[in-house]
């Protein structure tokens, strides 16, 4: 006896601390718990805790988890689940305790997923395990918290991703309401949780719309395809016709979850709406003035656009209508790549990066599903398009995107099922980067990433987004980014310093990429910084003997250009530092570079006076050649003694000084039109 008792005790205690790995490791594919529960003596008592202990608790994940777990142990105890297990949900699940009700909906919809899987394994039906009563529980969940309300405030946050998880698990369980009202109840709480997106807390916001939208594909596969594979046209017309009119929505969330909402849509749906689908989602990425920060609607429409164009598939000849053809590819390539020139930025910092990852991402699904199916729908220069502009994204300086940018344009480079056609310089890029490290090659850091991206500069093909892209890195902020990008960018000069034709070809891009961002200050002050730098370091040395040479001539005129009239602080210090760099080049241009000094120092910001002053001296210090060495010290004189602070009729008449030393044209005062 005493022995019976010892061994009963060893029981009970060996079940107390089994029952406590109840919730661990259910995500991995053979869960320790699952082992264990496998032993009779514990499966039960496992179920129990999970019920009676975690499914109430305080944190949602374990809550979440904890559903999870109960199906990992349904295929153990099925009986024991719809006997004894959801007669203890079922009333908890429309309960007064919000995290008894949270959680037992939840199980609920684990439970019978993993049950219907049973069901399906076995051959049977769902219905011939679960009973009437159990079958109008499930639906009652819903009608219960319509009722009550109880999908409002801050318990609707808890219920919403709730109930959509179990519209999701009901759906793909197949359960037999095909034609019962609950169908519309359950599609009007989707369409109220994604129309109500913009009411509910931040931190949840992302939950409730991924739930709502795994919900709504679920339902639509399950109810809304009829037998011969169609769906019903007024139904199609109604749902697409709603959703539609969201996207233009005055609220930024609305939009996400629509737009995410068309792109879930299973194909039966989309059939004769995908020409106007697209047309809708790519307004919705179109950047206006109105809706300029709605950055993650422009993430969320080109996310939907390349789900879309997966479930439609491709058909070369096919009508537009129905799938990703030679009618609408353009179109698609066309929205995407405009994707890639969103650098929108507001409080939160570079939001238009979330789109450029989409956009890239995008970019790769398309093109690999048109590579396996129809290659012929890929244009030569789309190709080249989008290859140069994901070059491009994999020079800047946010890691992660730079990171995102390298692994799809690595993962496009080394395809070969089969190979994506027409990338210009294959073999060059293959060298650059070799297939053994396309896997483990680390974008994240700028030690690696730059000496490689920047040997793209020898590429014609792409030295003009190659370029770009390394501007904002070489005249950014980041430390351990500028030291890298820039000093790869030396090393590539360095390289063809003897070359002159390839010196020349690089310097007529900075030019040319200079010309096009002129004014844009995204890249117009780090180009600034970046040709400081280059001239610092004597990357032009080579044009120094030439006087006039085209070159700093042009750069002058876009730097006098990109300053005038400019009160952005950084920008003029940046220009200051290049018209001094300037002064190196012999010709008539050093008097104009002299000028355009001499009159910032009559700047109406005391800070920039003060600064071209400095910048002068160290400037006439270093090229003390330009005039005579007397001039030259009582410039210097005068430079160091002025209090540039003063008044500018007083700072102005120093400077004219300055002026007549250097036998520089004076700076005439514009008369105020009256």
């Amino acid at each position: 006896m005493p022995q019976s008792k010892g061994k009963c005790f060893l029981l009970r205690t060996v079940v107390k601390h089994v029952q406590k790995l109840s919730t661990h490791f259910v995500i991995s594919p053979f869960p320790i718990s699952v082992y264990i529960a496998g032993f009779p003596e514990y499966t039960e008592p496992m179920i129990d805790h999970l019920v009676n202990m975690k499914i109430n608790h305080w944190d949602g994940v374990t809550r979440e988890l904890s559903g999870k777990a109960l199906h990992n142990l349904t295929p153990l105890a099925p009986e024991y689940m719809i006997s004894k297990v959801f007669p203890k949900l079922l009333p908890l699940a429309v309960g007064t305790d919000l995290h008894a009700r949270h959680g037992a909906i939840l199980a609920c919809a684990e439970i019978t997923h993993a049950l219907s899987k049973l069901a399906e394994e076995n051959k049977r039906l769902l219905t011939s395990l679960l009973d009437e009563k159990i079958l109008e529980g499930l639906k009652q969940i819903h009608v219960e918290l319509c009722r009550r309300q109880l999908y409002r405030g801050l318990g609707g946050e808890l219920m919403r991703p709730a109930v959509c998880t179990l519209i999701e698990k009901l759906s793909v369980s197949k359960m037999p309401f095909r034609g019962d009202p609950i169908i519309g109840g359950w599609q009007w709480l989707i369409n109220d949780t994604l129309r109500s997106l913009h009411l509910v807390s931040s931190s949840t916001r992302q939950q409730i719309k991924e739930s709502a939208v795994s919900a709504l594909a679920a339902l639509c596969n399950e109810y809304y395809c009829l037998k011969e594979g169609g769906a019903q046209p007024v139904q199609q017309d109604e749902l697409v016709k709603q959703y539609m009119s969201e996207l233009q929505s005055p609220e930024e969330m609305v939009r996400c979850g629509f737009s995410l909402a068309l792109g879930a849509l299973p194909r039966f749906l989309l059939k004769d709406k995908l020409q106007e689908v697209l047309e809708g989602l790519k307004k919705v990425t179109c950047i206006s003035s109105k809706d300029a920060s709605f950055a993650e609607s422009r993430r969320d429409g080109l996310k939907a656009i390349a789900k879309i164009c997966l479930t439609v598939g491709v058909k070369h000849e096919g009508p537009p209508t129905e799938f990703v053809c030679r009618s609408n590819v353009a179109q698609i390539y066309h929205t995407l790549l405009d994707g890639l020139n969103d650098y929108t930025t507001d409080s939160r910092g570079d939001v238009g990066a979330w789109v450029r990852e989409a956009a890239m991402t995008g970019l790769m699904e398309v093109t690999l599903l048109l590579t396996q199916n129809e290659p012929a729908l890929l244009d030569a220069n789309v190709c080249k398009k989008m290859m140069c502009c994901l070059a491009q994204q994999s020079a800047e300086k946010i890691d992660r995107f730079r990171a995102h940018a390298g692994s799809v344009f690595l993962t496009l480079l080394y395809f070969d099922r089969p190979p994506v056609p027409h990338i210009p310089h294959r073999d060059d890029l293959e060298r650059i980067f070799p297939r053994s490290e396309a896997v483990t090659f680390n974008w994240n850091a700028p030690s690696q990433a730059f000496p490689r991206i920047t040997q793209l500069l020898g590429l014609p093909t792409y030295r003009y987004h190659i370029l770009t892209g390394l501007t904002v890195s070489v005249g950014g902020l980041t430390e351990s980014t500028v030291r890298c990008s820039s000093q790869s960018l030396f090393d590539h000069l360095k390289g063809i310093q003897n070359d002159v034709n390839a010196l020349s070809s690089f310097c007529e891009t900075l030019l040319q990429v200079f010309e096009d961002n002129l004014l844009n200050d995204r890249v117009s002050v780090p180009l600034l910084k970046m040709l400081d730098q280059l001239l610092a370091n004597g990357c032009f040395d080579i044009f120094v003997s030439e006087e006039n040479h085209p070159f700093p001539m042009k750069l002058l005129a876009l730097c006098k250009e990109e300053s005038k009239k400019s009160k952005d602080i950084q920008k003029l210090r940046s220009s200051i530092a290049v018209f001094c760099g300037l002064v190196q080049f012999p010709g008539d241009m050093r008097k104009k570079v002299l000028f355009q000094l001499f009159l910032l120092l009559c700047h109406p910001f005391p800070i920039i006076r003060k600064t071209t002053a400095s910048q002068v001296y160290e400037m006439l210090i270093t090229y003390s050649d330009i005039a005579d060495s007397d001039v030259i010290e009582e410039v210097l004189t005068i430079l160091s003694d002025t209090n540039w602070d003063a008044e500018l009729p007083l700072v102005r008449e120093q400077r004219n000084h300055i002026c007549d030393l250097m036998k520089v044209p004076k700076p005439q005062l514009l008369a105020k039109s009256t």
